[in-house]
């Protein structure tokens, strides 16, 4: 299965989850939802994935974690804020790139309607 084909079913659930339990939740909440959701469709899920970041010839093993690695091609990084900043979209943009992924979907939960939260990320490799 590609990355557009993952994203689609991710997104299917993450609207059912934000569908029955609303927006407001802490982050962790959504994203054992969604992992479990996931892995119940037979589904890879990698929650809190380490990747390590090479600078010069140093490696930093524990720089950056994903919240969820689906498959291991499907970035998923969740937010339950008031909005979402460009902080987030460039934090999302360089744990692709870091990782080496093509496509990452940066999700925000606490909002009314979940497609006004989901913002596709895709990194030009």
């Amino acid at each position: 299965m590609d990355e557009n084909q993952l994203s689609h079913i991710v997104i299917g659930k993450a609207i059912k989850i934000h569908k029955e339990l609303g927006p407001g939740l802490l982050e962790g909440v959504y994203k054992e939802c969604l992992a479990m959701s996931l892995e119940k469709e037979g589904l890879k899920v990698e929650r809190e994935k380490m990747l390590p970041v090479y600078f010069e010839d140093i490696k930093l093993t524990s720089a950056f974690r994903v919240d969820l690695l689906v498959d291991g091609k499907l970035l998923i990084e969740l937010k339950s804020v008031n909005e979402i900043h460009d902080i987030h979209m460039a934090q999302t943009i360089n744990y692709l790139r870091l990782g080496n992924l093509k496509l990452g979907l940066l999700i925000n939960f606490n909002v009314i309607l979940l497609k006004d939260g989901i913002r596709r990320v895709v990194n030009k490799l």
